[in-house]
């Protein structure tokens, strides 16, 4: 009953928010700073995109000089929350075992920087991660912490993703061997379909 008031509140908010600004009324500061908060921006038209079906080419190290496992499989892109948000769903083969996972990648309007966070069926925990946009090298370069399974301990990685053209993605995923120094374990390559 709790969520269900807090959600009304926010929805009537919300709509009062919309009716002001279409009326042209002056709004307080708080109420226009939400407004500018929960107004999708550039950054999500830019996500929006990559909407679609994409073809991945994964290549990853399990540690620095090792041979690399290839593999191959799909992404789907959509916006959601009236385009605040962008869900990946993805599906493929790891270490020759059926692989699923999704993202949900934000751009925080007051931040000013992109959040994601990543589940998968090959664990039952959340990889976070945090970063900006680069526009010369149109890269979102994002750090992070995960939580290694042998000592339970929260380990950081880092992460990029790059915009090459309205065709092809690449996405790269860095961790830390055991001397701290990074190394790259995951290189994917996105075509549209």
């Amino acid at each position: 009953m709790k969520n269900i008031l807090l959600f009304s509140v926010c929805l009537l908010m919300m709509f009062s928010f919309q009716s002001m600004a279409q009326e042209g009324e002056q709004m307080d500061p708080q109420m226009k700073a939400w407004m500018e908060y929960m107004t999708p921006g550039d950054m999500h038209k830019m996500l929006e995109k990559s909407n679609g079906t994409w073809n991945t080419k994964v290549t990853m190290w399990m540690a620095p000089g090792t041979e690399p496992m290839m593999s191959e499989g799909t992404t789907v892109n959509e916006m959601i929350f009236g385009g605040r948000y962008q869900k990946s769903s993805h599906s493929g083969d790891m270490m020759g075992m059926p692989m699923e996972g999704m993202n949900l990648l934000a751009f925080d309007n007051a931040t000013e920087k992109f959040q994601s966070v990543w589940i998968d069926n090959m664990g039952t925990g959340m990889m976070l991660a945090e970063g900006k946009y680069d526009e010369a090298t149109k890269k979102v370069d994002m750090n992070g912490t995960y939580v290694d399974p042998m000592d339970g301990t929260k380990k950081p990685f880092r992460q990029t993703f790059e915009v090459v053209d309205e065709n092809t993605q690449v996405f790269e995923m860095f961790l830390n061997d055991e001397k701290g120094s990074e190394f790259k374990t995951m290189h994917i390559e996105y075509k549209r379909q």
